[in-house]
């Protein structure tokens, strides 16, 4: 065989390698750079309940049943320490001295409690998010996108976000 022959066959594998390892990508990391983003960092927001079950009687049972799960999927500890979860009128939760393992859940409640490694808390006295419809955004410390999660009726977005979100309803 030719060294000719043997260049080319070299150039055929490796170009079908890198189609194969593009299209074995993730539809996330495939998708925007905002998207990319949670890939990347593996945290993402995993699960949603806005509307707290039962009746809303803004008592701290009420608002700790109001919560967002946020998940790293990946296998290494992702320090959230200054990583914010908001709303879109302006809510925002602010991660302080917290590290979240790899493949791990906390889930955020809106009320009033002791944070554990599993779950922290607002400490608020009123709910967040709208029962019918908003986006909950997380940014890491540099206020950077990382995920948003939205549900109910028309989304729409504030001053500052340049347009290229990511609507994922849960």
């Amino acid at each position: 065989m030719s060294s000719r022959s043997i260049r080319r066959i070299a150039a055929a594998t490796l170009a079908a390698g890198a189609a194969l390892g593009a299209a074995a990508l993730p539809a996330s990391a495939q998708s925007s750079p905002r998207q990319a983003a949670a890939y990347r960092s593996g945290v993402v927001i995993s699960d949603v309940q806005a509307d707290s079950p039962g009746y809303d009687d803004r008592s701290n049972r009420s608002l700790n049943r109001e919560w967002i799960d946020v998940t790293n999927t990946s296998r290494r500890s992702v320090n959230l320490d200054g990583w914010t979860l908001s709303d879109e009128d302006g809510h925002t939760y602010t991660f302080n001295h917290y590290r979240l393992d790899g493949r791990s859940t906390v889930r955020v409640h809106t009320g009033i409690g002791r944070d554990t490694y599993r779950d922290v808390y607002q400490d608020r006295r009123n709910y967040v998010w709208d029962n019918h419809s908003d986006t909950a955004t997380l940014r890491n410390d540099h206020g950077r996108f990382i995920d948003d999660a939205s549900w109910g009726g028309r989304h729409h977005r504030g001053g500052g976000h340049d347009g290229n979100r990511h609507d994922r309803r849960l």
